[in-house]
């Protein structure tokens, strides 16, 4: 630390790298926690730092011994305890952004753009700036942040409404600090707001990315944000969802509030889900997704590696192509066997898939158990398995992080180990 005063903006410190002193990496910033009161001072007391496992944990800024550009230095004590915000702490990217505030000379309300902080003491932080703008910021063509209006930087008890939480608020400014995070780590950032603030986060993100939220977020959480959405916006969002999640979270709403939403549905996007939600949701047919690699026997190598690389797929449907005789949609005509990615890798280009189908592995009937399909895929080390009717058609196919998603307890995301425990300053 130099001598003079260090300020440094909250919104800058997210996604910065934490190290011990020994320069190893300890985690990332995800969000810092406050102490607001309706007086001045507001307290920095500490980080919330996301440490490998995707745990997040409290770190004291008693702890913190250096914040510089991109680099946080602690003094190697964390406390590996899940981090539980406690009722009289705010978090300063989770709350406190985007909210409107009213500045004191009476020039009216202004919305947090950032935040902050000074050590006025060693290793003691005190919010002092709040950097706002008066007017909106909007997402523009391609989704990147547009902002109008006059900006001004004030001192924190220049402002009226830090304090309150009660009204609206909008996420612009929250997602942006968030916004290089992948889904499965902004679903741990929102699993962790107030239920009200994850209204308002979801409300701001687009069907796309929020969708793919869900597909990371706790039961619970699916429900309360879908439950929340408009009956149109929710439709869109469950039209986005990979079939076998979209059906997993329809199956946990109420019978009539379900059938409400699949009618909302684009008929060709509610089919799949509907045949999915047909079946008992522990065995093959609830498992499977209805949207795998499917390509007809004259494909060609080549065209079967152009299709696996795209990029949304996830890897275990990306490890298989399964070769059927037209239709190619699930249902599809008969399925003839499997062409692994290994093994296509291994192939020319130009040859077609039927000389290199695996017809050695049976595929699922979609009644079969949870634990019959837990087996077949050890069985045969597979991350992934077709699942045909009697007819022998394709289904789908039942991939491993599905399986993996029902064999571990329902709570299992908020299951951590503590490794190293101290008290919390």
């Amino acid at each position: 630390m130099t001598g003079t005063t260090q300020r440094v903006f909250a919104a800058r410190l997210a996604g910065t790298s934490v190290f011990d002193p020994q320069g190893d990496l300890v985690g990332r910033v995800r969000d810092l926690v406050a102490v607001v009161g309706a007086k001045p001072p507001v307290r920095v007391i500490g980080l919330v730092v996301e440490v490998p496992g995707r745990r997040r944990v409290f770190v004291p800024m008693t702890r913190v011994t250096s914040i510089d550009v991109g680099q946080v230095i602690t003094t190697g004590l964390v406390n590996m305890r899940r981090f539980e915000q406690r009722g009289s702490e705010t978090l300063l990217l989770g709350e406190l952004l985007d909210r409107t505030v009213t500045l004191k000379d009476g020039s009216g309300p202004a919305t947090v753009e950032d935040l902050g902080m000074e050590a006025v003491r060693p290793r003691d932080w005190h919010l002092t700036k709040v950097f706002l703008r008066r007017g909106q910021a909007h997402r523009g063509l391609g989704g990147r942040l547009r902002r109008r209006g006059e900006t001004l930087t004030v001192d924190v008890d220049a402002v009226v409404g830090l304090a309150t939480a009660d009204a609206a608020q909008g996420a612009t400014n929250l997602l942006a600090a968030f916004e290089e995070l992948k889904a499965t780590d902004l679903a741990e950032v929102i699993h962790e707001l107030t239920p009200k603030r994850r209204h308002e986060v979801a409300a701001a993100l687009d069907d796309e990315r929020l969708a793919d939220v869900l597909e990371e977020l706790p039961e619970d959480d699916q429900v309360e944000i879908l439950s929340g959405l408009e009956g149109d916006r929710a439709a869109h969002v469950l039209e986005e969802m990979q079939p076998d999640d979209a059906a997993d979270l329809l199956s946990e709403l109420p019978a009539e509030q379900a059938e409400r939403l699949l009618a909302l549905m684009e008929p060709d996007e509610a089919d799949p889900v509907r045949r999915l939600l047909a079946y008992d949701e522990r065995t093959a047919g609830g498992l499977m997704t209805s949207d795998p690699v499917v390509l007809a026997p004259d494909a060609t190598v080549a065209q079967a590696l152009a299709h696996v690389r795209r990029v949304e797929l996830t890897p275990p449907l990306a490890s298989a192509v399964y070769v059927c005789r037209p239709p190619l949609e699930t249902p599809t005509g008969r399925y003839l066997g499997t062409a692994h990615l290994q093994r296509l890798l291994r192939e020319p280009p130009s040859t077609p898939l039927g000389q290199v189908v695996d017809t050695d592995v049976d595929a699922l009937a979609p009644e079969e158990s949870l634990q019959a399909v837990t087996r077949r895929l050890a069985a045969y080390n597979l991350v992934s398995l077709p699942v045909v009717d009697e007819d022998g058609h394709l289904l789908g196919a039942v991939t491993a992080d599905d399986v993996l998603d029902h064999l571990l307890p329902q709570d299992w995301r908020d299951q951590d180990e503590q490794i190293f425990e101290v008290g919390r300053g």
